[in-house]
């Protein structure tokens, strides 16, 4: 859902762009967690309306944005609808519109002239929104910073789904759209969900109060099976084509390492209490691999931090393979397990370093709210009561630290945060121009095949 930009657009990728940095960031997340309530003082409160009814604008109609309506709907303690939609394809609105409808008859009103369609029609959908309302922004990573922009300029609270950009360009743009948005005092909640999970957020305080001593090492796992990119039907549009399959496109989504490991990169960065200095790692595709996307089968990508400990994150692709989806942390004291399957908050500390079920030292319990429902009550409640919450920065530096991994497995070069934090290199510089006359940013040989890196060959930092 790109746009037609107008003139007044920020320079910041075509800059050498701000030197922002691992202390600076640091100092200012500490600042915001003391003395959060102090730096609204001066700045207009931006509340849900008199009646006191949230609307929702949902841009990106997949199954993705159509569970964060859901989500939403599961924990408002107070009056919230579905007001508007817009989808660059129209079935998929229709869709989401026909399910949702038949499962929340009294909170989605959704008229034919409310719902939108293109692929500047995330426009016309925050504009009839009010201050106090909510856009989410759930459709794909090459279009959120513009998305974020648009609805800061309006005043408008905003929901947005990762990954939040495809390059470090993105990336800077979402860090200042959020600055923007604390002059407005505008609520911004980033789909890092598992920020808001109650079982994480327990040993996160057992670490910080010393339970497993030093930590040594984190190492987070997501080897599950994800099919290969068929040849394109010769009557869909290339553009479109690309599009709508977005994680096997760089420049759609980022990829599929960047679009979906972000939550274990991020989980890495929030147990550390930091950002990583470098990022190496390796990958590859199966000999007999016929897929026709961009994405590599396997991905090895490890992190230092600025203490020397690391954290890997193990991923495969493949199918009729052994599956793993967990994070486990391990201190001078004893390991523990931080995040379960598909995000579960499964959470235990185990009696020493080995990983089991008989030897279990403690376990937190089941959380009552699902880490997506979680993330959506903080935000309603930061909307009715006036709270600071305001997670664009961190969001985009998790993703900048997940785009740190995915430059060093494709490059097959040791990647630095002062280099990717301040690059230039953009899949698509003109994605905010986009039409649907624009050529395709990238294109298949003869074979249907789209381009795939090349270690040693291939660069995008």
């Amino acid at each position: 859902m790109a746009e037609q930009r107008s003139e007044k657009r920020n320079t910041v990728s075509s800059g050498r762009g701000p030197a922002w940095d691992r202390r600076t960031w640091l100092a200012g997340t500490s600042m915001m967690a003391v003395t959060g309530t102090g730096l609204m003082a001066g700045v207009p409160a931006v509340h849900a309306a008199e009646n006191g009814k949230i609307r929702l604008a949902l841009i990106g109609c997949g199954g993705r944005g159509s569970g964060a309506v859901r989500d939403a709907f599961s924990v408002s303690e107070g009056p919230i609808e579905l007001y508007a939609m817009a989808d660059i394809f129209e079935s998929r609105l229709e869709a989401s519109h026909k399910s949702l409808s038949n499962m929340f008859p009294d909170q989605v009103q959704v008229p034919p002239e409310r719902r939108f369609v293109g692929l500047d029609s995330y426009r016309s959908a925050i504009d009839a929104l009010r201050p106090g309302d909510v856009a989410m922004l759930t459709g794909y990573a090459a279009f959120r910073p513009g998305q974020l922009e648009y609805a800061v300029s309006k005043g408008i609270h905003v929901f947005m789904e990762k990954s939040f950009a495809a390059d470090p360009p993105g990336c800077r743009r979402v860090i200042q759209a959020g600055e923007e948005a604390d002059k407005k005092n505008l609520k911004i909640a980033a789909g890092l969900m598992c920020r808001h999970s109650v079982n994480r957020h327990e040993l996160i305080k057992r670490i910080r109060d010393g339970e497993l001593g030093e930590i040594t090492l984190v190492r987070a796992y997501r080897m599950e099976a994800v099919g290969p990119l068929g040849p394109k039907p010769a009557e869909i549009p290339e553009l479109f084509w690309q599009i709508r399959n977005f994680v096997r496109f760089f420049w759609v989504s980022g990829g599929l390492f960047s679009e979906m490991d972000i939550h274990q990169i991020d989980e890495i960065c929030w147990i550390k209490d930091g950002l990583p200095i470098s990022a190496h790692g390796v990958g590859g595709r199966a000999v007999n691999s016929v897929d026709h996307g961009q994405n590599l089968d396997a991905y090895f990508a490890e992190w230092t931090f600025p203490d020397g400990t690391q954290g890997l994150d193990v991923v495969r692709y493949a199918s009729n393979c052994h599956n793993h989806f967990a994070t486990y942390i391990h201190g001078t004291k004893c390991a523990a397990q931080f995040s379960g399957a598909i995000h579960a908050g499964t959470v235990r500390i185990f009696k020493d370093q080995r990983i089991a079920d008989d030897n279990v030292a403690w376990e937190a319990p089941k959380e009552q709210l699902t880490p997506w429902q979680a993330e959506w009550k903080a935000l309603l409640r930061a909307i009715r009561e006036d709270l600071p919450h305001n997670e664009a920065k961190r969001a985009a530096l998790s993703n900048l630290a997940a785009i740190m991994g995915r430059a060093a497995v494709h490059s097959g070069q040791v990647i630095g945060w002062d280099d990717a934090l301040s690059s230039q290199f953009q899949f698509c510089p003109d994605v905010d121009r986009m039409t649907a006359e624009t050529p395709p940013p990238v294109l298949p040989d003869e074979r249907g095949m789209y381009p795939v890196p090349v270690p040693g060959q291939w660069s995008e930092i």
